[in-house]
Formats: C-alpha cells, structure tokens, sequence
C-alpha cells in the first residue's frame, strides 16, 4: 500500500506551476498543483476526462465553462469532459490545489 503526506508533495517552483503527482494508474491520476503569486494554468479542453480541483491552501480563480469563481482552501470544483477550465493564483500567497483527472490521459 502506497501512503503518501501531502505536505511532502507542496512543492513550487518560481518559474512556473508545478505539478507534483501523487497517485496514477491507466485509469486515473492524481496530482497536486502548486501555484506561487501570478501563476496559472492556462485556459485548455480535455476532450474524454474529468477533471475535479480541490482547493488544499490559499484561493484562486477557477474557470469552468463560461464561469469563473474565487474558490478557498475546504472548496472545489469539477470540470466535465469537454469543458474549457483553467486556475490562476491571482493573490499574494501561495495556491496548493489537489487535482484528479480520471481516465488518464494517454
């Protein structure tokens, strides 16, 4: 069995988003996005996945679909297959954002 402490996984990088990945099989993964001030993860579609974004520290803004939202550390949101979505860390402070992705892209 694989047990994982998620502060091991919070880590950034000055350059750009960093996604540290936690757990993935052919079916799913799961990763944690990590967002320093002005970071983001640009605007995109996955065509045949699921998305779900939980906010583990700090707020941002969310787009899915035509909507965007400031969601904060306790909240999330889901992005359907086929949904454009994204995440900025628009704030002073750090973002950490626990993210599944099922099926796995290939």
């Amino acid at each position: 069995m694989k047990v994982i402490t998620l502060a091991d996984y919070q880590q950034f990088s000055s350059d750009k988003m960093k996604k540290n990945n936690l757990f993935q099989t052919e079916r799913f993964f799961c990763d944690i996005y990590c967002l320093e001030p002005g970071q983001e993860q640009k605007e995109h579609v996955h065509g045949h996945q699921d998305k779900v974004y939980i906010v583990l520290e700090g707020h941002g803004t969310f787009q899915v679909g035509a909507e965007q939202r400031v969601l904060e550390a306790g909240q999330g949101t889901m992005a359907s297959a086929g949904q454009e979505h994204g995440v900025k860390n628009h704030t002073s402070g750090r973002l950490s954002v626990l993210v599944f992705v099922a099926p796995n892209p290939p």
